[in-house]
């Protein structure tokens, strides 16, 4: 079925651009992660090989998923390598020169490299706020099956906030039995404990029901304290096992609706240590405007024919490229450690490079 995009207003020239820019896209992305897969191959087969993994599961559980992920977390490069692969070949050839000779305005010319910047953003935001997490949940169970061991069966040391002013803190937990040992809950008004619970096991029932064996219960009311002691009780506390095993690097495989309730639940429970599923969630959200970012730098930078040809464009082009994946690791380390707020350290490499492409915009060739 052939498209009419007079339609949609848009001219020859516009259809041209879109073509070429989509079909370099994607071309990139089947040449680079066509090498990466073969790399990894190579990297992992001894394992496939000694854990006896299943063809069918090395496909379509590892593979078919390692490709999506790897395919979101490089799209920056990938589009501004297409952008300014053809755009150059475009310029080497006069027909940018052309084009704006025509009549048509640099301003107008952005029109298709935006448009297909808002298809390449609009597939990143839905892969990778939808379809990446669950993907990354198979990939992850085959990892922990077939290439290292992954998942913990045993938690240590655990100490959370289970809700406003209630510590919970559990010396060791065990996914076999689901029991902790050495249990402590401590219940506070501001700065002043009411009262703290300690129990030699806890044991998960089902939702938020446990079991405390050989407990103690310390209620505190001014100078008066009140014991109450007991081999077994059932009690309701607002956390459940898994919760004791999430890290910020679970937080990639949490759709966007399940990160914004998670983050929500924590922050209620006044839970501080949470910059990684911050940056994760802002993450989904940035990384799909980069698109456009680096669809403006790259017009900018690549539309005047230069002695240098395309291998310059192609190599200044990378370098940015490559600043812009590095600074934006670098600010979620800052984030990490609490120098800044992870809101401001995942939209700030966004900032700096549209400031970097307004510069290049304005100093184009008209």
């Amino acid at each position: 079925m052939k498209i009419d995009y007079r339609k949609f207003g848009l001219k020859r020239i516009d259809t041209y651009i879109i073509k070429k820019f989509l079909g370099t896209y994607f071309f990139s992305i089947i040449l680079i992660l066509s090498i990466s897969v073969v790399f990894d191959l190579t990297e992992k087969l001894d394992n496939f090989v000694e854990h006896n993994a299943p063809l069918k599961s090395i496909i379509f559980d590892y593979y078919l998923n390692f490709i999506p992920y790897y395919m979101n977390m490089f799209s920056p490069l990938f589009t501004f390598i297409a952008v300014i692969f053809f755009t150059s070949k475009m310029a080497n050839d006069t027909e940018i020169i052309a084009i704006l000779a025509s009549g048509v305005s640099f301003r107008r010319l952005m029109l298709p490299y935006f448009l297909s910047a808002l298809v390449i953003a609009t597939i990143s935001f839905t892969v990778g706020g939808y379809i990446i997490p669950h993907g990354n949940k198979i990939m992850l169970n085959f990892e922990d099956t077939y290439v290292r061991k992954i998942k913990q069966d045993n938690a240590r040391n655990v100490q959370m906030e289970v809700e406003k002013g209630v510590i919970m803190y559990i010396e060791r937990y065990e996914v076999s039995n689901n029991t902790g040992y050495r249990f402590s809950l401590e219940k506070f008004d501001g700065k002043k404990l009411i009262s703290r619970l300690t129990a030699e096991t806890i044991s998960w029932d089902s939702a938020y029901k446990w079991k405390i064996t050989n407990y103690l219960q310390r209620d505190f009311n001014g100078m008066r304290e009140s014991i109450t002691k007991g081999m077994s009780k059932d009690t309701t506390i607002k956390v459940q096992p898994q919760e004791l095993f999430i890290t910020s690097a679970e937080a990639p495989q949490l759709s966007n609706a399940q990160l914004g309730s998670y983050l929500k639940k924590q922050r209620n429970r006044g839970v501080g240590n949470i910059q990684g599923f911050e940056d994760e969630y802002y993450k989904r959200f940035s990384m799909p405007l980069a698109a456009f970012i680096m669809s403006l730098i790259g017009v900018s930078l690549s539309s005047r024919k230069v002695r240098g040809g395309m291998g310059l464009h192609l190599g200044i082009g990378l370098a940015l490229s490559s600043l812009y994946i590095l600074f934006s690791t670098m600010s979620t380390s800052f984030s990490v450690s609490g120098a800044m707020s992870a809101f401001t350290a995942v939209w700030l490499p966004n900032a700096l490079f549209v400031i970097i492409g307004i510069y290049l915009y304005r100093t184009a060739p008209k």
